[in-house]
């Protein structure tokens, strides 16, 4: 497999992709008799009485919709070590967690070599229709990536966050050889123990080969921005290394330290280049086209809870496209972006229908706000049968249903997504946001996107004073009668007493939801509340995640804090500055 990965041919993938493409319904039916055959003597799937059928009708009728919560039980005796077909037909030997935002503790999910293959499908079809929008040369590319720590299970088995378990195999390797995406950075720095030690040498790697550097990337859009804001503070740090070809003091563990100062030799020129372009600057702006000129854009997954960090990239990256990388969890793959020169915010995944059975529930549109106001119990969203992948409609909003390779049968992944139009036959979809990550009192169903357009409205009268919103999430107070909403927000400065009141009153009155609306006209819902917390908070949060075994290349900040995420509101709570309730509504 690594001979032919070594000889990545660019049409070849593009081609194969556009033949699948056009004739879904077979590739569906395809893997799902793949899927059935290869795991037939599961005990799973022998108790639910296929009796060796394999198509989608009878797959239907007998398997049931199942979420996380209903598999955990089999996944937990196979991470204790039973041997015996469980959920698949070939043993589990490696579990990858799931970075635990939604439920606020990771979950395991079964990983294996079939979705280390689709992981490695997913990025060459990815990049063979990137590379022909914007074609790079033999080079580098600083990528922001960290492994999380490789523990066992109770019976052994090795477990890790699903990144790692990517970033660890010799496919990935190869892979990343073939297309011409190496890191910077040696192995040991992306493996290394201490998250700030790594990032640090992501940073001089990435000076020192400045360039060769043909594009930045990392998982999520938050680790570069995060890279960057770090930067700036570190920078001069940098140039000293550079210029004196020794490693700062402050990266102490010896094998990261071993491999970066093989590479680093004393180079003023470079140094004083890098100080110059840096002193050049306005408030950081392009800095990344600056320092690397060589590259031609920017990579990591830029939807959903990483659209707030869009505005900073953009501040970053000047001129440089922004693209957003391939749409999949920890619990497998689903499309990639074949439209590289959409922004973010439009951003449309092509199904790959070879890569697993795909299933989609309609969701029904909200409910007008005067039915909301005069409904005491509203399900503001009717589930329906699920349809197929070829039976989906453009416009149209659904939940998705996997079925994988790896033991996961009709299982909800929670998400929420739009079809904006088809790929030949497949259809393309635009992420919506998290199904189950909602504000919700009475009769209100806000969702993450909800939230973030009402920190957008907020975040323009904070401009006003020249400051911006480093992080935010929100909260559901139940303890007070009426409940109501609490958000936290960090600001880079101080901001005035009447700015911050103003803020409060736009956040409350951003937020559209007609039953939100309709509940805070009669006071079923009580003012919102903003809770400004001091500088560093969410970096707490973070440290805090990585400390329990996250990973920092796969951590994202939960846009809403429940009662599973006790530490985190606790982190939140304690840091609290300023508080103040809207009163947009009227009086408080």
């Amino acid at each position: 497999m690594s001979q032919k990965m070594e000889k990545f041919n660019q049409e070849r993938v593009i081609e194969e992709f556009e033949s699948i493409t056009k004739e879904p319904g077979r590739a569906q039916r395809e893997i799902l008799r793949k899927i059935l055959e290869e795991n037939s003597n599961a005990e799973y799937l022998q108790k639910l009485g296929l009796g060796g059928r394999t198509d989608p009708e009878s797959f239907k009728e007998c398997v049931p919709l199942v979420t996380h919560a209903d598999l955990d039980p089999y996944i937990q005796r196979i991470a204790d070590g039973e041997t015996k077909p469980i959920l698949t037909g070939k043993c589990i030997t490696t579990i990858s967690l799931s970075s635990g935002t939604t439920q606020g503790k990771p979950k395991f999910v079964p990983f294996n070599d079939e979705l280390k293959r689709s992981t490695m499908q997913i990025f060459q079809t990815s990049f063979a229709f990137r590379n022909r929008e914007f074609p790079i040369g033999n080079g580098k590319a600083l990528q922001f990536i960290y492994s999380s720590k490789q523990f066992k299970t109770n019976g052994g088995l090795i477990g890790n966050t699903a990144t790692t378990n990517i970033y660890r195999s010799e496919e990935f390797k190869n892979t990343m050889r073939a297309i011409h995406s190496q890191c910077c950075s040696p192995d040991e720095v992306i493996f290394g123990p201490d998250f700030n030690q790594s990032l640090y040498c992501h940073l001089l790697c990435g000076l020192i080969y400045w360039d060769e550097v043909q594009f930045i990337a990392s998982t999520f859009a938050h680790s570069i921005v995060y890279a960057f804001r770090t930067f700036e503070h570190i920078w001069e740090e940098l140039c000293t290394d550079i210029r004196e070809g020794v490693l700062s003091s402050r990266v102490t563990v010896p094998s990261i330290r071993t491999a970066v100062s093989e590479l680093l030799k004393p180079n003023p020129e470079l140094a004083d280049s890098i100080s110059k372009r840096c002193l050049g600057l306005t408030n950081w702006c392009s800095v990344i086209p600056e320092l690397w000129p060589n590259a031609k854009y920017i990579y990591g997954i830029m939807t959903g809870s990483m659209e707030p960090y869009l505005m900073k990239l953009r501040h970053y990256a000047g001129s440089l496209p922004l693209m957003s990388a391939d749409y999949g969890s920890s619990e497998g793959w689903i499309g990639a972006n074949v439209n590289p020169r959409l922004p973010p915010e439009s951003v449309t995944y092509a199904v790959l229908p070879d890569i697993g059975y795909f299933e989609f529930i309609p969701i029904r549109e909200k409910l007008e706000e005067q039915q909301l106001v005069n409904t005491l119990s509203a399900n503001l969203y009717t589930e329906l049968e699920p349809v197929g992948l070829t039976e989906v409609k453009v416009g149209e909003e659904y939940e998705i249903i996997i079925t994988n390779l790896a033991g996961l049968y009709r299982y909800r992944l929670g998400d929420v997504v739009k079809v904006a139009g088809f790929h030949n036959s497949t259809p393309e979809l635009q992420f919506v946001c998290r199904k189950n990550l909602v504000l919700n009192i009475n009769i209100d169903k806000n969702t993450e996107k909800d939230l973030q357009l009402a920190v957008e409205a907020a975040s323009k009268l904070i401009a006003d004073e020249k400051l911006e919103v480093i992080d935010f999430t929100s909260h559901v107070d139940l303890t007070t009668d009426p409940g109501h909403y609490v958000i936290f927000l960090e600001l880079s400065g101080e901001a005035s007493e009447e700015i911050l009141r103003r803020c409060c009153n736009c956040l409350d009155q951003s937020f559209l939801d007609a039953g939100y609306v309709g509940s805070r006209k009669v006071k079923a819902i009580g003012p919102l509340e903003l809770s400004v917390v001091q500088r560093g908070t969410f970096q707490k949060i973070m440290d805090n995640s990585v400390k329990q075994g996250a990973a920092v290349s796969q951590f994202k900040t939960p846009r809403c804090v429940g009662a599973s995420h006790s530490m985190i509101l606790q982190i939140l709570v304690s840091n609290v500055v300023e508080s103040y309730f809207s009163t947009a509504f009227g009086c408080t």
